[in-house]
């Protein structure tokens, strides 16, 4: 899939994911545990931000990886999906779909703007 962001839609984001931060640093928290759960496994973060959101997460579907970590990760990506005190996070992902899980993400972990400006391919 490719996906094209300008800067003022990832600047917004990196916005709305400092407000995230300063209003809910609960949320913010299990965000950041949860992206790097994802990048240690070597999954994509669209694959989580599918997950999370409760869309076909099929076509981002990791390669590389048993049946049973797999399965371990996509239960606790549920456990989020269903918790109450992640719904702030779940509204940022959905508010922003169109630029990419996998770029809020990146936003998430401090990457700036600029440099995930224009069109990229996301898996």
């Amino acid at each position: 899939m490719i996906v094209t962001s300008s800067f003022q839609d990832l600047h917004v984001v990196k916005t709305d994911l400092a407000k995230l931060q300063g209003d809910y640093p609960n949320q913010f928290t299990k965000f950041i545990n949860a992206i790097k759960l994802t990048r240690q496994l070597q999954y994509g973060f669209q694959y989580m931000g599918c997950l999370i959101m409760g869309e076909d997460a099929h076509r981002f579907l990791p390669q590389a990886q048993t049946s049973y970590v797999l399965s371990i990760y996509e239960r606790e990506m549920e456990k989020l999906k269903k918790d109450v005190d992640f719904s702030e996070v779940r509204q940022l992902l959905w508010n922003h779909k169109q630029i990419s899980y996998d770029n809020i993400c990146k936003l998430a972990l401090g990457n700036k703007p600029e440099f995930l400006v224009g069109p990229v391919l996301v898996n």
